[in-house]
């Protein structure tokens, strides 16, 4: 008999494996940060735990994955809604990023998007921000994993005042945290092709490749976008990237929404990955991503919820169900995007996208013990017939119970156990005064 560090007991465990299985009445056993056994029930005859889970009939999943958000900017939800994305950025965004954009506002923010994840089912996000050495530490607070990647931008940005140090800022990021932790994989984060210059995306794409981790950029996200680049005429986002030297295995495309089937065609060429971030393409009418043409074409798609300034929540769950029915609508074909493919989308295959899938995405033996218990005792989840349709188009992030990161419950029966969530509540508070002040937006925050 094993003797292992907790077994959770008596679920529907939803393993995500290459066979798709679907366990009932199972069990998954963790040892330090690993799963090391997962069956039917009677796990008793099998492991000694020093901690067992009563799971009560929920879901056992792994937890979710959101390959494209931008931690800190949970401080700015709400901020400037229902503007295109330019006026949006250039009126809006970036002047509330100049004016409060610093450490310790990136670190409480980051806290404040944990906090929201954890609290949702998302054990692992792929982030692009400035100042990432306090995003990776409020990430390290909470016990989440993450990608993490330095913003890189030709203008000057927090932490970077002088943009001819971008890259080099990129790099030395990536080299202080390569080994600091293993729940964070550093990476470097183009903002675009349109505020980026063609030396710039070249050094930074060099300099990825020579630290072996994901570079990350928003391209093709808006149908104006071919005409904003920095190369002095009109050209195809992924066709210049491609020009370039950008695209390969370790490029993960953030929106990927103005395409057509060259590029397609040169993405899955490359090996590129793209992250689908279906509520703020919408949300800031930037167009609808051709995912069934990616999936066809076996191109890594993984689901993304953008920042809370565009979307305004980081719940994966919604963007499931919202992934899911968009191309049924704009197709015609109820079949397509079906809800397996979703939550594909949401754990193995969003896994895949950022280069993680040996290690999270699917709860299979030796693999990262990174998964969530659904409470399914709820009117809008009884009956369940099928678990995978339940959790893509009924489930709610705030039927997720308990949250276990590498082996450490990280999050039980709705309580956050690594962050304290009344001391983020009031700093945020006291900050949300200053910038509605500054952005004439209503101060109101209820406690």
């Amino acid at each position: 008999m094993q003797a292992v560090d907790t077994l959770i007991t008596n679920g529907i465990v939803l393993t995500m494996d290459q066979n798709g299985r679907i366990i009932d009445n199972g069990s998954v056993a963790i040892k330090d940060s690993k799963i090391v056994w997962l069956g039917r029930a009677h796990a008793n005859d099998h492991v000694i735990a020093d901690a067992v889970i009563d799971a009560q009939g929920g879901i056992i999943m792994p937890g979710l994955i959101n390959t494209h958000t931008h931690g800190p900017m949970t401080l700015f939800r709400g901020l400037a809604d229902d503007l295109p994305l330019d006026i949006w950025l250039n009126k809006h965004i970036f002047p509330a990023e100049a004016t409060f954009i610093n450490k310790e506002n990136v670190a409480i923010g980051t806290q404040l998007a944990c906090a929201e994840m954890l609290l949702s089912g998302t054990t692992c996000f792929c982030d692009g921000y400035f100042l990432e050495d306090h995003v990776a530490q409020a990430v390290s607070k909470a016990g989440m994993r993450a990608v993490l990647g330095q913003g890189v931008i030709d203008f000057p940005a927090p932490g970077v005042p002088e943009p001819t140090q971008n890259v080099a800022e990129a790099m030395a990021f990536v080299e202080r945290w390569h080994t600091h932790s293993p729940l964070i994989q550093p990476s470097i984060f183009c903002h675009s092709a349109y505020t980026c210059s063609a030396e710039t995306l070249r050094a930074a794409k060099a300099a990825a490749r020579d630290l072996g981790v994901i570079f990350q950029i928003h391209a093709a996200e808006t149908k104006q976008e071919a005409g904003m680049i920095q190369s002095g005429q009109i050209q195809r986002p992924v066709q210049y990237l491609h020009r370039l030297g950008i695209l390969d295995a370790n490029t993960l495309l953030v929106h990927a929404v103005w395409v057509d089937d060259d590029d397609i065609a040169i993405i899955r060429e490359n090996g590129a990955a793209v992250s689908h971030n279906p509520e703020s393409n919408m949300k800031l009418a930037s167009g609808i991503a051709p995912v069934p043409k990616y999936l066809s074409a076996d191109i890594p798609v993984g689901l993304g919820t953008d920042g809370c300034a565009s979307n305004n929540d980081l719940d994966l769950f919604a963007e499931m169900d919202m992934a899911a029915k968009l191309h049924k609508v704009v197709l015609l074909d109820p079949g397509t995007t079906d809800a397996y493919g979703i939550l594909k989308m949401a754990t193995i295959e969003g896994a895949r996208a950022i280069g993680l899938e040996q290690q999270i995405g699917s709860l299979e033996l030796g693999k990262q013990a990174d998964l969530i218990v659904i409470d399914t005792h709820k009117p809008h989840l009884v009956p369940l017939y099928n678990p995978v349709s339940q959790v893509v188009y009924a489930v709610r992030g705030s039927d997720v119970r308990d949250v276990i990161v590498a082996g450490k419950m990280l999050v039980r029966d709705r309580v956050l156990n690594t962050l304290d969530w009344e001391d983020i509540l009031g700093r945020v508070s006291a900050l949300q005064a200053e910038i509605a002040a500054f952005s004439n937006q209503p101060a109101a925050i209820s406690r």
